[in-house]
């Protein structure tokens, strides 16, 4: 409809082969339903119009559009299917509840449908949130349709098997609201258990062979029968959502496109107003972007001025590339990136708003765009191969440890909290990654080594020879390990440690190859000698000393490295 506005005001369903895979309400209206057959929905109403739906390209597409939208206002947006998304809204309501405390308002009003038209109680701090939480979401939704020209329902909720549930309450385009002493009627109203979020058609029929047909049969089952048949986690965990009890978190499917903040007032009429906002804004940016690893090429202000006719959406953007020399900066001197960049925006200000005159501003955003990974961070990259990194925080068990889950309770504990990602690729690589390396005439890898001596999805990207390399050494360094060098202990050096080249005068750190160092090129090479510039040298004194030997430490084990082992090429391919 928003393609063809002329088909807007008739019965439409889209087709895809013999089915009406979704129609619109006029057609609803006329008794067609969504996998309705062409040719009964063609009986029912002659005068529908079918369009073909083949393509999902355009439906991909606005469908991002949607998740971007909402992205903007608040970065924890969880996809589901293509035309619904979960928003944790917790951060927004705080704030707008903060302000409204400082502000002495004592009264705020509901947007949209309370669920059984239960009675606002002002008093209780959690019936407060959730009335915030629907003007938040009445907010998104009139932003959805001014910017896309789409229409849709909402449901606040305080976690997502609810909020799903309760937002189909009232259709078309509009919203319902439920606080927590309807929760129980809002379960007890599925005339079905399958209509519950999260028990699929095989849980479904294993209960109804016990009986249980809807929310308050599962509801009063025995939980020791339901253990002895479903097993305990599948048996606790459905028999919670049956009482409406769900801490699954919003996990947005991938790391934001873009990050921004905005804030809202009354009136702001100066540029020192202005650049004081703008700066509280960046503040916050810049900590989020740290916390992110990755660096924005471009930045853009929008603001909204104040209008009567057009309230919410009388908005205005201008954006510009973020100069090279502060992008090195970000994450590494955010306090000395903040005055540049508030001199950049407030240009883009002055290009909307003539200072000159008297202006108006209800609102004003800042959004950095167009992210990148850190040369140094990025996978396939020189710098990904030659720097030793330390697992990002709440990455959750390395890959090995997830082939060793075995599949129940704790699997699916590590699939609520961690990459399902990670998850994939490590299953996987048993299967096709070691036939890739059989195809190349490397061997089985590890043969005779511990799941924890080589990373193996670095290992399969590395040239034949190089792999060939790897294999020949390792095994070397195995046939001549001792008992005092255990196969587990990983080569180790102090922060103070540094390795000299006499030849070039050159002080490399503790954890590069001086070998792998020579044979880069040497653009590559000054890339990385300017990354190490910084490093403090240790006394010239120290090249001279000879090693000392550590310490024995006793009930530990000697994780000294050997020293065919301290500088191999090997040491740069552990699991990080």
């Amino acid at each position: 409809m928003i393609r063809n506005p002329e088909l807007r005001d008739k019965p439409l369903g889209v087709q895809q082969k013999n089915i009406v895979v979704t129609c619109n309400y006029e057609a609803r209206k006329l008794g067609i339903k969504k996998l309705m057959s062409v040719k009964d929905a063609k009986e029912k109403c002659p005068q529908l119009v079918l369009v073909n739906g083949e393509d999902l390209t355009p439906y991909r597409e606005m469908s991002y559009k949607v998740t971007e939208l909402l992205g903007e206002f608040c970065p924890l947006v969880e996809r589901l299917g293509f035309d619904e998304n979960f928003v944790d809204i917790t951060e927004l309501v705080e704030k707008r509840l903060k302000q409204l405390q400082q502000s002495g308002c004592s009264t705020v009003c509901v947007s949209g449908h309370v669920y059984n038209h239960q009675a606002i109680n002002l008093h209780d701090t959690a019936h407060v949130r959730l009335v915030i939480g629907s003007q938040i979401a009445e907010e998104f939704r009139e932003a959805i349709h001014a910017r896309l020209g789409l229409t849709g329902c909402a449901g606040v909720a305080s976690n997502k098997l609810l909020s799903k549930l309760v937002s189909g309450t009232f259709k078309p385009n509009q919203q319902t609201v439920l606080l927590p002493e309807s929760c129980q009627d809002l379960m007890r109203s599925l005339d079905h258990i399958q209509r519950v979020p999260g028990i699929g058609s095989k849980t479904t029929k294993r209960l109804e062979t016990l009986g249980v047909r809807n929310v308050c049969d599962l509801q009063a089952f025995p939980s020791a029968v339901l253990e002895k048949e479903l097993g305990v986690a599948v048996a606790q965990r459905i028999q919670k959502l049956s009482y409406g009890e769900d801490d699954s978190p919003v996990t947005p499917s991938g790391p934001p496109q873009s990050f921004s903040d905005e804030d809202s007032f009354k009136k702001c009429s100066s540029e020192v107003e202005v650049k004081e906002k703008i700066e509280e804004l960046l503040s916050n940016l810049l900590d989020r972007i740290h916390k992110d690893g990755r660096q924005p090429h471009t930045v853009r202000l929008t603001i909204r001025q104040f209008s009567s006719t057009d309230k919410w959406f009388h908005r205005e953007s201008r954006q510009c590339p973020i100069p090279p020399h502060l992008i090195q900066k970000f994450g590494k001197e955010s306090s000395n990136v903040i005055s540049p960049l508030v001199a950049i925006l407030m240009k883009l200000f002055r290009k909307m708003i003539d200072v000159d005159l008297p202006f108006h501003l209800t609102l004003l955003s800042v959004c950095f765009s167009n992210l990148k990974d850190l040369p140094s961070s990025k996978k396939g990259s020189i710098g990904f191969y030659l720097k030793q990194m330390s697992p990002p925080s709440g990455s959750g068990k390395r890959g090995r440890e997830v082939e060793d889950v075995s599949p129940g309770e704790g699997s699916a504990s590590w699939n609520q909290n961690c990459n399902r990602t990670g998850a994939i690729k490590s299953r996987k690589f048993s299967e096709e990654k070691k036939s890739n390396i059989k195809k190349a005439g490397i061997p089985d890898f590890p043969f005779h080594l511990s799941p924890g001596d080589i990373d193996q999805e670095v290992f399969r990207e590395l040239p034949e020879d190089i792999q060939k390399e790897i294999i020949s050494e390792k095994a070397e360094g195995m046939a001549s390990c001792s008992s005092e060098c255990p196969r587990s202990a990983l080569p180790s050096s102090t922060s103070e440690d540094k390795t000299y080249s006499r030849q070039a005068g050159i002080v490399f750190p503790p954890d590069v190859d001086t070998k792998t160092f020579y044979e880069l090129p040497t653009d590559v090479q000054e890339e990385l000698l300017a990354e190490w510039k910084n490093r403090e040298p240790v006394p010239k004194t120290s090249m001279d000393k000879p090693p000392e030997k550590p310490k024995a430490n006793k009930g530990r084990r000697n994780t000294a490295p050997s020293l065919s082992q301290s500088n191999s090429l090997l040491r740069y391919f552990k699991p990080q």
